[in-house]
């Protein structure tokens, strides 16, 4: 088992299915091998909050149904956790917040169900920055009143970004094969950059959102994160039932949206990515995406009104759990733990919100949906571009309550907002922090970014294990 431990970093979906079915591996072994590494390793890292206590029934389960030739596919015996507000029957489903520790889950979402039926192991739930990072302006990312503060497995002292913050150190630090995590608006991307693995927002709708804690259902999208695109090509493949496909650079036009200025280490790295991708054939474009101020201001008017009613409509699936906004306001007002950082500033904002039957709602919506598909429409087609290349994010930074995060890149609001693909590799290093690049795909194009982006991650080859630093070194 210890040596099955240290292969874990780069072994891969077909490489561990080349085991199982070969009689090498058992799905059991697998699910054992990744809980003891949560046990032994994630007390540093608080990416893992609740562990599934079903998880070795499941893995023994799938290799009964190998050994009788009833194996499901792919995904039959990965392991596998998904975000903390994705409901998941025997999880606690709590979106990070005390408000929901007394209801749980009485159904699967949709897409738990997809991974029940594909056999993977479900080996718990991963933190998250509570509620999504949508309760207040300052909040930290990666931390929950329910699990506390998920690191960086990079430097642990730093911060993993978020929301989906949980979901993407654990498949860094290799606690599982695979996580979901959910994204609003660079909630998948980020923490992927962030801690040096692979995330994928899917093109909105790819994926039900059925039984997912919401923010907005114009946005909301639940995608893969793995360590190579491989992984995530494969898990949305079997979600979203499409095969995966092959690309290679020579000839591929690169919109190149470089953002820079925010951070001296990222322009680097993106200028070091775009040589090493014309190196090998690609034809990088330089671009700028227009109308960004107006679409991010568009993008927040429309998410302040769209969050309560559906939060609400979220809340009346959950027996036991406060029923409104207002009530959870409340309840957090008195706990002890909820307010102890970090106020809830947006959620009152978002009480005080305008109705989604007022006029100015409804055209903050239509502006902001229009603004984020014209500005990747009308790259794509003036500059013929097969996929365009944006940092996201710039080095991880140190948690500091009182400060709060300081990501400046506001390079996934285009895909987020428009609902098109966004997928983040890793790109290359600040000292020990990964920084990774995002490609972004037309709509419905996921099959075709994900076949660009395993090029591109093959030619790039910048992805290591993360080393748990306590600190930046001196």
């Amino acid at each position: 088992m210890r040596d099955l431990d240290a292969e874990l970093d780069e072994l891969t979906i077909p490489d561990l299915r080349d085991r199982l079915t070969g009689g090498r591996l058992t799905a059991e072994e697998l699910a054992e091998t990744y809980r003891d590494r949560i046990r032994r390793l994630d007390p540093q890292l608080g990416a893992v909050l609740a562990e599934d206590p079903t998880a070795i029934a499941q893995a023994q389960a799938s290799d009964r149904r190998r050994a009788t030739g009833r194996d499901r596919g792919p995904l039959d015996g990965i392991p596998v956790l998904i975000k903390d507000n994705i409901d998941a029957i025997g999880l606690p489903g709590t979106a990070g917040s005390r408000a929901l520790l007394s209801s749980s889950p009485p159904t699967d979402s949709d897409v738990v169900r997809r991974l029940r039926h594909a056999g993977a192991v479900l080996l718990g739930s991963a933190n998250l920055s509570e509620w999504a990072n949508f309760r207040s302006e300052r909040s930290t990312s990666g931390w929950s009143a329910v699990c506390g503060q998920t690191a960086n497995p990079h430097v642990l002292d730093h911060n993993p970004s978020g929301s989906s913050s949980g979901s993407a150190a654990a498949v860094a630090a290799a606690f599982a094969q695979v996580t979901l995590g959910t994204e609003t608006d660079g909630s998948i991307t980020s923490p992927a950059g962030a801690c040096g693995i692979v995330g994928l927002k899917p093109t909105l709708g790819r994926l039900s959102g059925t039984g997912i804690v919401p923010i907005s259902g114009a946005q909301d999208t639940v995608g893969p994160l793995a360590r190579t695109v491989h992984d995530v090509a494969i898990t949305l493949g079997v979600l979203a039932e499409f095969e995966p496909e092959t690309a290679e650079l020579p000839g591929v036009r690169i919109g190149v949206w470089r953002l820079a200025g925010a951070d001296h280490e990222t322009d680097r790295v993106v200028e070091e990515a775009v040589t090493t991708l014309a190196a090998a054939g690609a034809e990088p474009v330089e671009v700028v995406l227009p109308y960004q101020p107006e679409l991010g201001a568009a993008e927040w008017q429309a998410m302040i009104s769209e969050f309560q009613p559906a939060l609400e409509r979220y809340l009346r699936t959950r027996p036991g759990a406060p029923r409104t906004l207002s009530e959870i306001i409340a309840f957090n007002a008195a706990d002890p733990v909820e307010l102890s950082l970090f106020g809830q500033d947006i959620f009152e904002r978002a009480l005080a919100a305008a109705p989604l039957s007022d006029p100015r709602y409804r055209t903050s919506r239509r502006s902001a949906a229009s603004l984020g598909r014209r500005c990747l429409d009308e790259t794509f087609k003036a500059y013929e571009l097969d996929v365009i290349l944006t940092p996201t994010n710039i080095p991880a930074w140190r948690t500091i309550y009182a400060a709060g995060d300081k990501d400046v890149l506001s390079s996934s609001s285009p895909a987020a907002v428009s609902g098109y693909p966004n997928i983040s590799v890793p790109a290359g290093f600040a000292g020990p922090l990964p920084i990774g690049v995002s490609l972004i795909g037309q709509h419905n194009a996921d099959p075709r970014l994900l076949a660009l982006a395993e090029a591109i991650e093959s030619a790039l080859a910048a992805r290591r294990p993360p080393r748990f630093l306590s600190s930046l070194p001196d």
